[in-house]
Order: C-alpha cells, then structure tokens, then sequence
C-alpha cells in the first residue's frame, strides 16, 4: 500500500515536470515563430518594391523607346515624300550658286579687260602723267560708293522705319508663297528696306498710288545737309519701264518726337530720264540745327497708276557731336 503511494506521486510529479517543459517549450515556439514569420512579410515587402521599380523603369524606358520609333517612321515619311522637292530645291540652289559665281567672274572679268584696255590705248599713243592719273582715279571711283558721304538712314548703322507715320504697303495678289503648287500667303517687301544698299529689281518698298509717305529714325542726331534717291534702271527693269520710281517728292526734319512739327528740308524732283539712277539732292533749308527723324513725303509718280517703288532713301549731314565716331 506504501509502495503503491509513493507511485502515485512519482507519476504526479513527472506529469507535472513534464507539462511545466512542455508549456515553457511551447512559449519558446511561439516567440520564435512571431519573430520569424513577422519579418517575412517585411521582406517580401522590399523585394517587390525593389523589383516593381526596376520593372517601371524598363516599362518608362521601352515607352519612350516606342515614341522616338514612331517619330522617327514620322521623319523618314515626310521625307521619302518629299524627297524629290528637297531634291528639285537643292538643284535650284546649287544652280543658283554656280550662276552667281559665273556673274561675279564675267563682272571681275569685264573691270580688268576694262582697266587693261584702257591701259593699252593710253600705251598705244604718248599720254602725260596727269592724264594717266586722271584714269586711274576714274577707274578708282568706279569701285566705289557714288556718293561717298555718310548714309544716317543706313538700317545697319542702326536707322530704322516708325510704322506709324508710314503709308501702307501695297498688297500684290500675285506675290504669295506657295506650298505644293498652292498659294497661301501673300507677302509684300517692308519698309525698311529702303534703308539698305541691296537694290535689285523687285527688292523695293511699294505703296499704293502716286502719294505716300514714311518717317524714319535716323542712326544718330545730326544737322542734315543732303539726301540721295535712288532706283533701277529702265534696261535692268523686268518690264522695261521705271514708270513706279518716285518723280516730285518734299523732305522735312522733326526734332525728337515723329509726331512734333515737321520742318521743311526742301522739294524735289527724281529725274528718271536722266540715265544716272543715284540722284543726291542738296536741301534747300540747312539751318535747322540737330534733327532726329526725317519725313519723306513722295508726291507723284512717272505714270504707273497701282503704286509707286521706293528702292533706296539715304540722308547726310553732320553729327551733333564732331568728337563722337
């Protein structure tokens, strides 16, 4: 009977040594498992943020990939399209190219034949050396400006047109850009483009009827002495006509404001039967002292009923201050 108590309680205490291991053990589990499992997700977490980003970026890159191909397709369409325009203009600019090349040759040609036959008449019979320096000087004066005095409406040097004191330019139907064979825009040459030295036919300023009118900012100040009209000749005129060249036409000078009191250079006439197409013109009133602005009022025409062609307008005189370049 003793035996079996002292049983009893080894079982009971072996049951209970062997529940209080188990249940610490079981803890034991249960922290590891809420360790381990908890970070997994974290884990997981990062890699496909890491992984999504790599993947958004070859996404974007693939796109943009597909954008320049399509542009691309877009630039060789237009092109092979029109490939034989870009061909037929780029024929016409080396055409064009080749052609001033061969002017500017005849022209150098034509002043040295100029300059040699002139040399071998004089060789040819007994001349002075006067005479001699006298042709060396015309043919010197040849190769230069006409005028030779200071342009103050020069566009370079920094004149410029005031569109509101200036008539309207004159609208030709017939002068358009054309895109494909169409025309869609129609164009008229500037103002300004009295103010410089290109003058060819057709690069002209023209206004509507016989009268018309600019004002012009001159480069500096200046206390103005002269002014030269200048135009094409009627044998280099495509029509073989200077009808459009200005005939009568009035100068007048303002101080500092276009719009102030206009006072009266003097009156003139473009005489465009005279065969010199550079007529520079002495005024008439001088004593006007510093003036800014210029006012060209062009009163007639030679006959040309739709508009009158203004090529080139210059204005000399003296700067306000002498000691200033």
């Amino acid at each position: 009977m003793l035996f079996r108590g002292c049983c009893s309680w080894k079982i009971i205490l072996s049951v209970l040594f062997l529940s209080t291991v188990l249940f610490i053990g079981l803890q034991n589990s249960e922290k590891l498992k809420r360790i381990e499992f908890s970070s997994i997700p974290r884990q997981l977490y990062e890699l496909s943020a890491y992984f999504g980003s790599k993947f958004y970026n070859y996404q974007a890159r693939v796109r943009m990939t597909k954008s320049k191909m399509e542009l691309l397709k877009k630039g060789s369409q237009y092109l092979e399209e029109n490939a034989k325009e870009i061909m037929s203009l780029t024929k016409q600019i080396n055409l064009m190219k080749v052609l001033l090349k061969d002017i500017r040759d005849q022209m150098d040609n034509y002043v040295m034949n100029a300059e040699a036959d002139v040399t071998a008449e004089l060789d040819e019979s007994e001349v002075t050396e006067e005479e001699m320096n006298l042709v060396n000087y015309i043919l010197k004066k040849l190769r230069e400006d006409q005028v030779q005095m200071a342009d103050y409406a020069l566009k370079s040097a920094g004149a410029s047109i005031v569109e509101a004191g200036t008539s309207e330019s004159y609208r030709n139907d017939k002068a358009k850009l054309y895109w494909h064979g169409i025309g869609f825009l129609s164009y008229e040459m500037p103002p300004d483009i009295i103010l410089q030295p290109d003058v060819h036919p057709g690069n002209c300023w023209a206004f509507p009827g016989s009268e018309g009118h600019t004002v012009i900012k001159l480069a500096r100040k200046i206390i103005p002495t002269a002014v030269t009209m200048e135009h094409i000749s009627e044998r280099i005129s495509p029509s073989g006509s200077t009808a459009s060249a200005p005939r009568d036409f009035s100068v007048y000078g303002l101080k500092d404001d276009y719009n102030g009191e206009e006072i009266f250079l003097g009156q003139f006439m473009y005489n465009n039967k005279k065969g010199i197409t550079v007529q520079t013109f002495k005024l008439q009133n001088e004593d006007v002292g510093s003036l800014s602005y210029v006012k060209l009022k062009i009163l007639n025409n030679w006959g040309h009923s739709k508009y009158t062609c203004l090529y080139r307008f210059r204005v000399h005189g003296k700067p306000e201050n002498d000691g200033l370049e």
